[in-house]
């Protein structure tokens, strides 16, 4: 891989059969470095990154958490991992270098004197050592329950003595747990921080299959004609999970299958599948455009939720032959939990484009397949002319966007059969990205913060927005559910009946997991 330069300042190295931008000089500090996302994620994507030569070479790393830690602990603890994420791309020189870059400060979070002498002062002597001309990236990888003290005290921290630079704060989700939270969070962030600071992270944005909608549906003059109501019956988008709740059960307790994965990770999906083509593909057109279509989205009628909103729980199962506890035996969870492991939801957009065009979202866990996808379902032909010759219906054209994982396109068609006078033979062309996956969601997010690109990244009035629309149905069925509701469906299936009759009522089915 060979560096050049293309314009002003800006250098760019050959990576796959694209020019990637290399980031300018900058400084991370991790607060929760010694955390489960710091160590499987984050630290293993920078390294990556520096693997493939997309850091600056004026970069360093300083970690910072409560767990007491010399720097050269913290570079045994991150080789380790690293070597265990990424074990075909781990080798002595690479990692000698990467690790003369990483540092680390122990910290109490909420005491404003750790964030003067110990992590302030380190901060400036790192800057001037590393060159990084002041630029700071301050990443919260801990829980919504000291974001309040960390950002309180961030804002505390003034810019580097030598030469002011930039700062972004990266807050990780969930981002508020309704939208009161929500906005006090925003508000508590702003004390502090203009939002062209603040970096708010929801990965599956930075999936390559995600980023690519944009340019599948606004480059290809084949399906933007047709992406409406007058082509598309309906959308269908899956997150499926086979695991439990695992090592999260503290978390998803109060949190559920709705704030985990539908007010955001789904959203997301939804919010690209149907929007309005920006003006530029920049970050603020792209966002605006996000904002506005969650905008568009009719709010649910809460007195007759259970024609849009159908959630459920696990019990007992198998996944792959394997017996599995259900949620209410998991550990931390209670015996009596009203928390929804799966929920299904009709939406509908008031807009000229899909006025009429139902979207059906679903999620859950212990699901029969692991799947996140986006299914474009078109309308049938207006005349069937093979109807009397045929003894079954012909299955509609249906586009399937694959986000993870088996990530790829594939859209069905209907062909002659050979050898036959009038037999329908369905047909898939299938792309896959999967040999084109350069760099991962990690690695695009840290790459594009460090590029002061907040494109994969959303913005105030969108997480409000979407929690506005979520936080009364939320409400209402907390309120509303009884215990003997759960469990209603088994480990390994496809879910709960009721998703089943959201579809079945409009003439409908879901696409199998």
């Amino acid at each position: 891989m060979e560096a050049g330069t293309i314009g002003i300042g800006q250098m760019y190295r050959s990576f796959g059969n694209c020019d990637v931008e290399v980031p300018g000089p900058c400084g991370l500090i991790i607060f929760g470095a010694s955390g489960d996302l710091t160590k499987r994620k984050i630290v293993p994507a920078l390294y990556r990154l520096h693997r493939h030569r997309l850091l600056p070479a004026a970069f360093f790393l300083l970690g910072a958490s409560r767990t007491e830690m010399s720097d050269d602990q913290f570079r045994e603890t991150m080789a380790q991992e690293i070597k265990s994420a990424l074990p075909a791309e781990f080798d002595q020189s690479s990692w000698r270098n990467f690790a003369a870059k990483l540092y680390y400060s122990p910290i109490d979070y909420s005491l404003p004197e750790s964030y003067g002498k110990s992590l302030t002062e380190k901060i400036l002597a790192l800057e001037r050592e590393h060159q990084t001309r002041g630029n700071r990236i301050f990443y919260l990888a801990i829980p919504p329950t000291v974001y309040e003290d960390v950002i309180v005290n961030l804002g505390r921290i003034g810019p580097s003595g030598e030469e002011r630079g930039y700062t972004h704060v990266v807050i990780e989700k969930p981002f508020g747990r309704d939208l009161v939270s929500a906005r006090k969070l925003n508000a508590l962030l702003h004390n502090s921080f203009d939002e062209n600071q603040i970096y708010r992270i929801d990965h599956f944005l930075a999936m390559e299959t995600v980023q690519n909608i944009l340019m599948f549906r606004f480059a290809n003059s084949l399906f933007e004609p047709l992406w409406n109501r007058r082509y598309i019956d309906h959308v269908q988008i899956t997150a499926s999970e086979t695991l439990g709740v695992e090592h999260r059960a503290g978390y998803y307790e109060e949190a559920g299958v709705i704030r985990d994965m539908i007010q955001n990770h789904l959203f997301q999906l939804l919010v690209l599948t149907a929007m309005e083509p920006p003006a530029a593909f920049e970050a603020e057109s792209v966002r605006n455009e996000r904002v506005k279509l969650l905008h568009s989205i009719r709010p649910f009628a809460l007195d007759r939720l259970s024609d849009q909103v159908a959630i459920g729980q696990y019990g007992r199962g198998e996944i792959n032959q394997t017996p599995v506890p259900g949620y209410r035996e998991e550990a931390e969870v209670s015996p009596e939990s009203i928390t929804p492991t799966f929920a299904a939801m009709k939406l509908w957009i008031d807009n000229w484009r899909w006025n009429g065009v139902p979207f059906y979202l679903r999620s859950g866990k212990r699901l029969s397949a692991r799947k996140t996808e986006i299914s474009v379902r078109f309308k049938s032909v207006p005349h069937l002319m093979f109807s009397k010759a045929l003894n079954e219906p012909i299955d509609p054209n249906t586009l399937i966007l694959r986000v993870h994982p088996g990530e790829g396109i594939n859209l069905l068609i209907q062909t002659k059969r050979p050898g036959s006078k009038v037999c329908l033979n369905p047909v898939e062309f299938d792309f896959s990205y999967q040999k084109e996956l350069l760099l991962d969601a990690y690695e695009w997010v840290l790459h594009e913060c460090m590029g002061g690109d907040a494109l994969l990244f959303v913005r105030e009035d969108g997480i409000e927005q979407a929690w506005a629309l979520l936080t009364p149905v939320i409400e209402r069925l907390e309120s509303s559910t009884k215990k003997e509701n759960f469990p209603n469906y088994a480990a390994g299936s496809p879910g709960p009946e009721e998703a089943a009759r959201l579809l079945e009522r409009d003439g409908r089915r879901w696409r199998p997991l």
